[in-house]
């Protein structure tokens, strides 16, 4: 079995290749290629912009009876993107560029243009020079002037670099540095005075705070004041509540004293002999009441009853308390 893919093709002995009959085709024959747009270009039916680099397949055709040093000139056939018009353009070898020729503009180009404009000037300047010797020496005395107008101004971009070369950009660094050091060093310092005397302030609070309860601590409350008190302003009330509180138990029951009719509730019978006597020990202990000094009681008489003795121990607190 053969190979597949075959390198040498098999040659009958009597093959001549001078019988193989030659296709004889146009010089102006036309290809079909895929090329990019070599430059920006407007459309001059539509106002279509086609940039640079567009891609197209567009038929490629060699230029008669146009060759620049013996290299062909082709031309390119393309159509508008928008309209389908057709735009043309070819080869410029002399410029190493391409050329618009139909159907739409070339975009402004002023690199190109400068370029061209140079060469021009350049172009004038050497048909002169060629048959007029004294447009050569003008020439060259422009040039030298210009060359000096050059050096000058170099000399003094030179002597301005000079100048600049003695400040020491690493002394100026450094001074900003130690210029910026000494803003933070301050900043934290006065941050820190602050901090100190917030500090300050708050422990001369916290004393004045733990003094004041201290005072307010030192006598020693009622029980009643220990109390969580739900009206701040009871206390203005306590004294005229005691008071109306004894007034109506006054008034109710009547005080605990040496009265009539307290002494006469209980009643102790009493012998012939005896009575005599008692009533001359109960005169002085009636005077004493009346006095507001109650009666000790180890030397009262037995004869005497409780309920007199408590009323003197009343009597005595009041008069006690009222002094």
């Amino acid at each position: 079995m053969s190979e597949r893919k075959v390198l040498n093709k098999y040659y009958p002995p009597d093959f001549d290749p001078s019988k193989i009959p030659k296709l004889k085709l146009p010089k102006d024959r036309q290809y079909v290629v895929r090329l990019m747009a070599p430059f920006n270009m407007r459309c001059k039916t539509c106002g279509e912009y086609i940039y640079k680099g567009k891609k197209f397949n567009a038929r490629k055709e060699t230029v008669q009876n146009e060759v620049y040093l013996g290299l062909p000139i082709f031309r390119f056939y393309i159509k508008c993107t928008r309209c389908l018009a057709e735009i043309t353009f070819k080869t410029d070898p002399e410029n190493t560029d391409y050329t618009m020729e139909h159907g739409a503009t070339r975009n402004f180009q002023a690199e190109k243009l400068l370029e061209e404009e140079e060469k021009r000037v350049q172009k004038e300047r050497e048909d002169e020079e060629l048959n007029n010797p004294m447009k050569v020496l003008e020439n060259r005395t422009k040039d030298s002037k210009l060359e000096m107008e050059v050096l000058e101004n170099l000399q003094e971009l030179k002597d301005l670099n000079q100048r600049q070369a003695h400040v020491d950009f690493e002394a100026m660094l450094r001074q900003h540095r130690l210029s910026e050091e000494e803003r933070l060093k301050q900043e934290q310092e006065e941050d820190e005075r602050e901090t100190a005397a917030l500090v300050e302030e708050a422990r001369k609070r916290r004393l004045l705070e733990d003094s004041d309860s201290e005072e307010d601590a030192a006598p020693a409350p009622p029980q009643s004041a220990l109390l969580p008190n739900p009206k701040p302003t009871a206390i203005l009330d306590e004294g005229p509540r005691a008071k109306r509180k004894t007034e109506s138990w006054e008034r109710s029951v009547g005080t605990l004293g040496s009265r009539p009719q307290l002494s006469g509730l209980v009643v102790v019978k009493k012998t012939g002999l005896d009575r005599s006597t008692q009533q001359g020990q109960l005169a002085p202990t009636l005077d004493t009441v009346s006095n507001g000094k109650a009666e000790d009681p180890a030397t009262r008489t037995p004869g005497t009853s409780s309920l007199s003795l408590l009323g003197a121990y009343s009597d005595s607190e009041d008069s006690s308390s009222s002094n």
